[in-house]
């Protein structure tokens, strides 16, 4: 038997989604192949919630686990830390020093692609669109019109390290955004400005196992709200997802080749997440998800049911290209 830390929680907002995640992986991970422990990080607590034994400490030396004097070490780490540390590299790199693997992309690839102005940088050097955008730092000065020459109105703020829209707003007027500014601040030391491109909004999961990588179903996501925010994603009422999306096959193929083709040359690992904005010209990359959501009500999730496989196919399919990494190729 194979033994795999879960490990869920973090440091951001995305903490309660976070542990939602990982109660479905958990559910759902072959348990005649593996030996789950729920671990949870938050801060400098790292506790195992074992169902007998309660919340156990584990120790950070070599992140094993104790119980009743017995010494468990894990074969391999299950990612589902949605932000930091999980999806920003941080805890990455502690388990690249121990030499433990786990399912996601390393600790380099995490951080970079994370950090949503520095991905658009490398995406749009890539030949791919990308919307306009400024990027702002805290405690260095801006000029608010400089900002609206570049990126006009409407226009999104968000923290520039985030996910599920925490801290996001969509602005209209100008006198919206230094609000949008100090919300999106009050997430993040890094904001991103970026314009608003009218278009669809699509979404397609994307995985590597052996020798190739995968796209899974292609998403439409029609929100109720002004944007796919938080409360949109998380709340079925306030959206309407459409899998497979109703888009022409050559659209659908141009998207699933991107995403394929960005899983490669940014050298990802593990199952990741693209979102894209259809425009009337184009294909307008918006960012791509390392670690992305697998709730219930998560996108991921139901595209995998579209494609016709299971999670526990899926899950296992992560771990084992963890465990015996492959040189991925486009399929």
């Amino acid at each position: 038997m194979i033994n795999v830390a879960l490990i869920a929680g973090g440091d951001s907002g995305e903490f309660d989604i976070s542990i939602k995640s990982a109660q479905v992986v958990a559910k759902y991970i072959p348990t005649d192949k593996y030996n789950v422990y729920l671990v949870e990080i938050k801060g400098d607590q790292w506790v195992c919630l074992h169902d007998q034994k309660g919340r156990i400490a584990l120790d950070k030396n070599d992140f094993s686990l104790s119980i009743d004097g017995e010494k468990i070490k894990f074969d391999v780490v299950f990612n589902a830390i949605h932000g930091t540390p999980g999806e920003d590299g941080k805890f990455l790199g502690y388990l690249e020093m121990l030499n433990i693997p786990f399912t996601s992309s390393s600790a380099v690839v995490s951080g970079l692609t994370f950090n949503k102005a520095y991905c658009n940088s490398v995406v749009k050097q890539f030949g791919f669109r990308v919307a306009q955008s400024v990027h702002l730092i805290k405690g260095q000065p801006f000029v608010e019109e400089d900002i609206l020459k570049v990126v006009g109105l409407p226009c999104f703020v968000k923290p520039n390290q985030g996910g599920s829209s925490v801290g996001m707003s969509k602005v209209k007027l100008v006198q919206e955004l230094i609000p949008a500014l100090r919300k999106a601040f009050a997430e993040d030391t890094e904001v991103l400005v970026e314009e608003f491109v009218d278009g669809r909004e699509l979404t397609i999961g994307v995985m590597n196992y052996k020798e190739k990588i995968w796209s899974f179903p292609i998403t439409e996501i029609i929100s109720k709200n002004e944007f796919f925010d938080f409360e949109a994603k998380y709340n079925s009422k306030l959206n309407e997802e459409i899998t497979p999306a109703r888009i022409q096959e050559d659209v659908a193929k141009e998207v699933s080749q991107t995403a394929r083709h960005l899983f490669q040359v940014l050298n990802l690992k593990g199952i990741t997440r693209f979102d894209f904005i259809l425009s009337k010209e184009d294909l307008v990359f918006i960012e791509v998800n390392t670690v992305p959501g697998l709730t219930t009500e998560s996108l991921v999730p139901k595209q995998v049911k579209e494609m016709g496989y299971e999670l526990s196919q899926i899950f296992d399919f992560a771990l084992q290209e963890a465990l015996n990494p492959y040189v991925s190729k486009e399929s």
